[in-house]
């Protein structure tokens, strides 16, 4: 979902209010119909426009921790997950989940590939899907073909 400034929901409300179809105010500002019908109704129950603000708590591992755990990943790249867990109620003094660190792993751009820990661009396919395969990647039709090979006189 794209984000709006107030200034444009307001502008989009007051073409509403006017009396203008949804439809259209949505094709003169660039907006989708249903955005539209969002910020009438959040106008009509709120009396704002303001954005909702984002659900939950605050992240458990913060941004400013990010190079510790990068660091950490980068010592210890065949640790599992609850590994990591446990080093860092230890040496952070933060007991997190694995449902966290996970989550900050991924934010880091780092997975999980057969037992370790890699970042994320090592294991990244090179081309877009359904992109054909470079012609030194695929082998010739002579070495494909099924007749039997001729014997020897």
């Amino acid at each position: 979902m794209r984000a709006y400034s107030t200034d444009l929901r307001e502008r989009i409300i007051r073409v509403v209010a006017e009396g203008r179809p949804m439809r259209e105010a949505a094709r003169r500002f660039g907006v989708s119909v249903s955005a539209v019908k969002r910020y009438v109704v959040r106008q009509q129950e709120t009396g704002s426009l303001e954005r909702k603000p984002i659900p939950g708590g605050p992240r458990k591992i913060r941004r400013e921790q990010d190079a510790i755990l990068l660091a950490r990943l980068e010592a210890e790249p065949d640790a599992t997950v609850r590994e990591h867990c446990a080093w860092w109620a230890e040496h952070q003094g933060q007991e997190v989940s694995e449902a966290t660190m996970w989550r900050a792993l991924h934010r880091l751009g780092w997975t999980h590939k057969k037992n370790h820990w890699q970042p994320a661009s090592v294991t990244k396919k090179r081309g877009p899907p359904g992109a054909s395969r470079s012609p030194s990647s695929i082998q010739s039709s002579s070495s494909l073909s099924t007749k039997a090979a001729p014997t020897p006189p």
